[in-house]
């Protein structure tokens, strides 16, 4: 479908009926001047009537121009930006509804669609990915070079040189920088960009009900390059991945442009509704309407002194809501029909599950929750702990650097070094153990007769691994455990770009009696050796992450 622009496209635009304070994007319906679409032969140019102005390739899909307030801020090193890296050859079309103009694309089996509201700045995206014929399901917005500079982590403008793959580098300060430093999870942002000169770009990110990794994933969220910048909207991306790809629509995620403030809240996951949408006709499009809600009046048997997420998944989607800390209350909306697996995480730290029915219309509401204390690892009565259980490697040296920063960044202490309990023991075990690096620590530690006197279980949680390293454990020289097992971990990098992220594993070790010291005044020392026939050298050699270490009682 083709029609004539309502005004030649380029003019400035001046919005009719509608206000916002200084930096909030426009979030109404209000008609604009200037609204409507032109086709100006190899491009869909589509004016919002307010000041931005994009540009839809008919051949391939890609968003070839953004040009907001007259000034050009798409592109890089001559590409577009696009899903993945660029569908190439696809069938584009274009309709308008009254205040909304609709780009559909078709690639194969995938569908990609824009939406513009009249006298919003403001580019709603949707992406339906059916199958694996296209590798990765992310959208990248590529920034010209120049409009917006920062040395965050997430960036490498300013280290050029490489020091792992091509993505991660090095500062002549000794300060390393990659696309792989967000420091974000999911859970932990709703928006994504810059802001500069009294424009603000930005990408915010949709429900990810059809992403997988569930709410404490990590991944690149945005980079800037000498070439330029990039905002992405990661949907499904392989790098130290936890859960197989769901397929479906996913959307909207949506492109912003404000006058250098954050964008508006009505635009964020969780707040945004999109009723104009409802009669669009896009395939798979769930209103509303058809969907349900799990509402929990409460979880018992809490630590309050962690946070607590609850999750829903299936094969289909996922969903995650806050518990409160006050009584554990939460509320989980905007959910597909279907059964789910309902998880209750202490921090990161998997400690309930159950399964719950959602309806369209409707709430599922959960009695309180009663946590086991068998289920916390917590519970159990410890000689002696470094960390604790949940599900993270917080606290550990190091540990908060190594989401914004490589291994070898000149602000890590060092990797090595021996730990004695009493003497500040968390702070001082590394967050991450390679077989190349610091395999081999030791732990000292006093028993008293009788605990030397019994048989030990020594516990070992671990968040990730790379390689399959796996922690074998040496007590006094005296008894060596067996070669554990590897869990199900990712196959991809992990410690060495950002995450700690994986499957939460828990290593036990049954230490007997003749193990330990007689001399109570003795230390006995435990020593952790990494083990495995995989990985490279250094920082790439097979590792793991640390979540916490202890020996029951």
């Amino acid at each position: 479908m083709s029609g004539p622009a309502k005004r030649p496209v380029g003019r400035r635009a001046f919005v009719l009926g509608a206000t916002t304070a200084a930096g909030a994007a426009l979030t109404g319906t209000a008609q604009a001047a200037g609204f409507g679409w032109a086709d100006d032969g190899s491009a869909y140019v589509i004016d919002t009537g307010a000041r931005l102005v994009f540009k839809v390739s008919k051949s391939t899909g890609d968003l070839t121009s953004l040009v907001y307030r007259g000034t050009e801020y798409q592109g890089y090193g001559g590409m577009n930006s696009h899903i993945e890296s660029g569908l190439g050859a696809s069938t584009v079309s274009i309709r308008q509804s009254g205040p909304t103009i609709l780009v559909s694309v078709t690639h194969g089996t995938l569908r990609h669609y824009y939406a513009a509201r009249s006298g919003e700045n403001n580019v709603y995206l949707w992406t339906d990915k059916a199958d694996t014929s296209v590798s990765a399901t992310r959208f990248i917005v590529r920034v010209k070079k120049g409009a917006f500079l920062n040395d965050e982590p997430d960036s490498y403008t300013y280290a050029p040189t490489a020091i792992e793959a091509s993505d991660v580098f090095r500062k002549s300060d000794g300060q390393t920088r990659s696309k792989h430093y967000s420091k974000l999870r999911v859970m932990d942002y709703d928006h994504i960009g810059w802001s500069a000169g009294g424009v603000g770009l930005w990408m915010i990110r949709s429900n990810h009900e059809k992403a997988s990794g569930g709410p404490f994933y990590r991944s690149l969220l945005r980079h800037q390059s000498a070439d330029g910048g990039g905002l992405y909207e990661i949907l499904y991306y392989g790098q130290n991945q936890t859960e197989n790809q769901r397929f479906g629509l996913q959307g909207p995620y949506v492109i912003a442009f404000t006058d250098g403030g954050a964008p508006s809240s009505a635009l964020f996951p969780g707040t945004l509704t999109t009723p104009w949408a409802d009669s669009l006709g896009i395939p798979g499009y769930v209103p509303a309407s058809g969907r349900g809600k799990v509402a929990g009046v409460g979880i018992s048997g809490r630590d309050t002194a962690y946070p607590y997420t609850v999750g829903l998944a299936n094969a289909a989607a996922q969903y995650w809501g806050a518990a409160r800390s006050s009584d554990g209350f939460f509320t989980v909306p905007g959910v597909l029909p279907g059964t789910y697996t309902l998880t209750v995480f202490k921090g990161e730290l998997a400690v309930y599950t159950t399964s719950v029915s959602v309806s369209a219309g409707g709430t599922t509401t959960l009695n309180t929750i009663a946590i086991p204390s068998s289920n916390d690892p917590s519970n159990a009565s410890a000689i002696w702990r470094i960390g604790d259980w949940n599900g993270t490697p917080g606290g550990f040296k190091n540990a908060d650097l190594m989401t914004y920063a490589h291994p070898s960044d000149v602000r890590a202490a060092s990797w090595t070094g021996n730990v004695v309990i009493g003497n500040g023991e968390t702070a001082a075990f590394p967050c991450y153990l390679w077989k190349d690096v610091n395999s081999g620590i030791l732990v000292y530690f006093r028993l008293t007769a009788a605990q030397a006197a019994a048989a030990h279980t020594l516990r070992i949680g671990v968040t990730t691994a790379y390689a399959n390293g796996r922690p074998r454990v040496t007590v006094n020289d005296a008894w060596t455990s067996a070669v554990p097992s590897p869990p199900t971990q990712p196959n991809t990098r992990s410690l060495t770009n950002g995450s700690y992220r994986g499957n939460n594993h828990t290593f036990t070790y049954s230490v007997p009696a003749s193990a330990w010291k007689t001399d109570t005044s003795q230390y006995n020392v435990l020593r952790i050796d990494v083990v495995s026939g995989s990985g490279a050298t250094g920082f790439l050699s097979a590792g793991t992450a640390i979540d916490a270490i202890d020996l029951l009682a």
